[in-house]
């Protein structure tokens, strides 16, 4: 056997390798749900007409309704990724819904990990927008 067709063959071996590597790990469903701000502040005499929108990696989730002129707002949707992993990032935008456009209110990001999770993060113009995920195996 020369010396080309010994490397291809260890390529060969390689590239499966790492194909079933990665074919055996879990496939898990990321679910964010429970979204709450408090004390969201959109600018001087203003109150907000909040909404949030949700990203998992490059991955976009949806977005809230939005609640008019609510510092408090709650929403109840839940948004569901199927195909993501332990340590993938999570990010939630708030903003404030306009006329001309809407202005961004603040980010929370983090690396989501298994289980059910509760946190909260402080939002740049102010506030804190608080919410749940589960990270868990698909059924």
């Amino acid at each position: 056997m020369s010396s080309s067709s010994l490397l291809c063959c260890l390529l060969v071996v390689c590239v499966l390798a790492v194909v079933q590597i990665y074919a055996a790990e879990e496939r898990k469903v990321l679910k964010v749900f429970n979204l709450r701000a408090s004390d969201l502040n959109s600018g001087l005499f203003q109150t907000p007409d909040a909404y949030v929108k949700v990203f998992m990696g490059s991955g976009y989730g949806g977005k809230t309704e939005v609640k008019n002129d609510n510092t408090d707002p709650w929403w109840k949707e839940d948004f569901n990724f199927f195909n993501a992993r332990e340590n993938d990032p999570l990010r939630l935008e708030v903003y404030d819904s306009d006329v001309v456009f809407d202005d961004l209110l603040g980010t929370c990001e983090r690396s989501i990990k298994n289980g059910t999770w509760q946190h909260s993060c402080s939002i740049k113009r102010g506030g804190i927008l608080s919410y749940s995920y589960t990270l868990e195996p698909l059924q």
